[in-house]
């Protein structure tokens, strides 16, 4: 058989699913701006006419900067560790990826247990004596970017893990040879190479969190309604279809305005390493 015709063969699946997606991508728009058969901008001309939807966006933009941050801030020195611990790795992987095992409901309403304000939390700070009240730590933000962070930082550790495992130690070794200290071959050798991993996991964490709809539901209040949410109540609650595709498309374009450059920086960066190990 030709072999451009098994490539393509092999790359047919692939591009039926990346033309399904089209299509309910232009079905989705479509259904935004055509209301009773008539072009019409009105969901948009409400979105930015309403205060309260550009709060709820900004809201939606904070939480999910915030859940990739801390799941940057957890995920790196995990998938670190992970890496360079042959001995227990594949151990240590499995318990990164055993809450995927249990169900989003189930992993948020244990948040809700543990951070009610008969949860565990409280009941140790008044145990210790350091309150005399329950303090509020679900039904705010605290509790959606917390729930979000434990749901999808496993995300960003197999994102890192899998460029880290491909860095050899040697290089570690190499420059500490050569006399640099431990944070400068971290900041000049280590994470450098990480970071085509590291973007990887922004953009999957960040595009998954901007969309999260349980976890806020379950962990967060009216005060705290996020972008997702409320596109969920508009299709299940008042059936209106056409509102809630102009709230997914502006969803859709916020997210796009973030996670493109960052596929573009992630190309620059494989590239400027490409041309490092053709030389």
């Amino acid at each position: 058989m030709n072999r451009k015709l098994s490539t393509g063969l092999l790359l047919l699946p692939s591009a039926a699913l990346i033309g399904i997606f089209a299509i309910g991508l232009l079905a989705l728009v479509k259904a935004s701006v055509v209301i009773d058969g008539t072009f019409d901008l009105k969901h948009y001309r409400d979105f930015l006419e309403r205060q309260d939807y550009l709060d709820m966006l900004a809201r939606t933009l904070l939480i999910a900067g915030l859940t990739t941050f801390f799941s940057l801030l957890i995920g790196f020195p995990t998938a670190y560790f992970i890496a360079r611990n042959r001995a227990n790795r594949n151990f240590l992987l499995m318990l990164v990826i055993f809450p995927w095992l249990v169900s989003i409901v189930v992993r948020s309403y244990g948040w809700m247990v543990i951070l009610g304000p008969r949860g565990m939390v409280n009941w140790l700070l008044s145990a210790i004596g350091l309150t005399d009240a329950p303090v509020k730590l679900m039904y705010n933000l605290f509790g959606v970017v917390l729930g979000l962070t434990h749901v999808l930082a496993p995300f960003m550790i197999i994102a890192i893990l899998s460029v880290l495992m491909q860095v050899p130690r040697t290089l570690e070794e190499a420059a500490a040879s050569l006399g640099s200290k431990p944070l400068h071959s971290f900041r000049n050798v280590i994470l450098p190479l990480a970071m085509p991993g590291i973007l990887t996991g922004v953009t999957l964490v960040y595009l998954m969190a901007t969309g999260a709809i349980v976890t806020p539901l379950m962990l967060g209040s009216l005060q705290n309604t996020m972008l997702g949410t409320k596109i969920f109540e508009e299709v299940m609650h008042f059936f209106d279809y056409p509102k809630a595709a102009a709230l997914a498309t502006v969803l859709l374009i916020t997210a796009l305005a973030v996670v493109l450059p960052l596929q573009w920086l992630e190309r620059r960066i494989n590239h400027r390493h490409g041309e490092g190990v053709s030389r």
